[in-house]
């Protein structure tokens, strides 16, 4: 085992003996719901042990690094200016963009990540991570009260902060470049590829969340815009003008520009999204009972009745929302990465192993 991934591996065992240490000294956790706020009444507990677990895990981290080689280099190389810069702007899209699609659109996404998702590609995985947990952690505690605020953001800060770390690791290596001028070979077996998951994804989780109860099908971003502030509605305007955008960029950098990194992209979004639902189903179920007041408890029901219980059907939820949004979300910072200056994404910690062209 090399001396970064034994890093981890200490990280990780570290928190979670603590995550097992402050069960275990908490005893049961109170787990009836309140019907105003949807949390179980424990989950400030619970919360706070995983707080103190994640700090432990980084502390044991650094701490092995410092016992290998006498400096923390790891991680002082990726908080240089930019990275201090761009992780409070980072923060801004993600509270806006989720704000946003949990007010004003009907869509089975999100897009409260795609902020944590740059700074993990351009400055490396503990700076996403980080940018991921305060993005949560702000959207809940510091605007409270105000209509950015969140009550339920906080508990999937942990989610967040791994979609951040996730993102970092598939930008070491490499998941964020372009390779254009593919060989047909490699270009048609990319392509099938990127179709199969886009399409299993768009079969399976985006037409349920549109049938009716005739069976058949209405499409729309927008939900009921009634009472929703004009701020928010001008840009879920610009999201879904933004996703089409998206969606057609990406089809020319498959079929124009013959770019196999559009099979990569779409293959790291679904696996960022599969391992975030597998997250966030036990805080679902453990912090909500199952039900957080969101669209996604439609399909939580749809499942139950179809005859799954309450821990299935949470899963199949987000088995569902999860893979969608990320890979969509892994497809809009793409085309974005893709169209900023090459000098400018360079001069991030990570930027130029992130998005460096490779042949082929």
């Amino acid at each position: 085992m090399s001396g970064a991934w034994f890093r981890v591996a200490v990280g990780l065992v570290a928190a979670a003996l603590t995550v097992v240490a402050g069960l275990s000294l908490v005893g049961s956790l109170d787990l009836t719901v309140d019907p105003d706020t949807f949390l179980v009444a424990g989950a400030n507990e619970l919360a706070l042990i995983v707080a103190i677990a994640l700090l432990i895990g980084f502390v044991a981290y650094a701490l092995t690094e410092y016992a290998q080689t006498k400096r923390l280099d790891s991680i002082t190389r990726q908080f240089d200016t930019r990275t201090i810069v761009l992780i409070p702007i980072a923060i801004a899209i993600n509270i806006v963009l989720g704000q946003t699609v949990g007010t004003a659109l009907k869509i089975p996404l999100y897009l409260d990540s795609i902020g944590t998702i740059i700074v993990g590609a351009l400055c490396g995985p503990i700076p996403g991570a980080l940018t991921g947990l305060l993005a949560n952690l702000i959207w809940t505690f510091v605007l409270a009260g105000t209509p950015f605020g969140s009550a339920y953001a906080w508990p999937y800060a942990i989610v967040a902060a791994e979609i951040g770390l996730l993102a970092g690791v598939f930008g070491y290596f490499g998941f964020f470049r372009s390779r254009p001028n593919t060989p047909p070979a490699g270009l048609a077996v990319g392509a099938l590829v990127a179709v199969a998951v886009l399409g299993a994804l768009v079969w399976y989780g985006i037409l349920p969340f549109y049938v009716q109860e005739d069976l058949s099908y209405v499409f729309t971003f927008f939900g009921d815009t009634s009472t929703v502030p004009p701020f928010f509605l001008a840009v879920a305007w610009a999201i879904a003008i933004g996703l089409v955008v998206a969606l057609v960029a990406l089809v020319i950098q498959l079929f124009v520009r013959r770019d196999l990194g559009v099979a990569y992209i779409v293959v790291g979004g679904a696996i960022c999204g599969v391992i975030s639902a597998l997250i966030s189903a036990p805080i679902t179920l453990i912090f909500f009972g199952g039900v957080t007041g969101s669209g996604a408890d439609i399909l939580v029901a749809a499942f139950q009745q179809a005859g799954s219980d309450l821990y299935e059907a949470v899963f199949q939820q987000g088995l569902l929302q999860d893979p969608i949004d990320k890979t969509l979300t892994y497809i809009v910072v793409f085309v974005i990465l893709q169209n900023l200056s090459r000098r400018f994404t360079a001069r991030f910690p990570q930027g130029e192993r992130a998005l460096g062209t490779v042949e082929g």
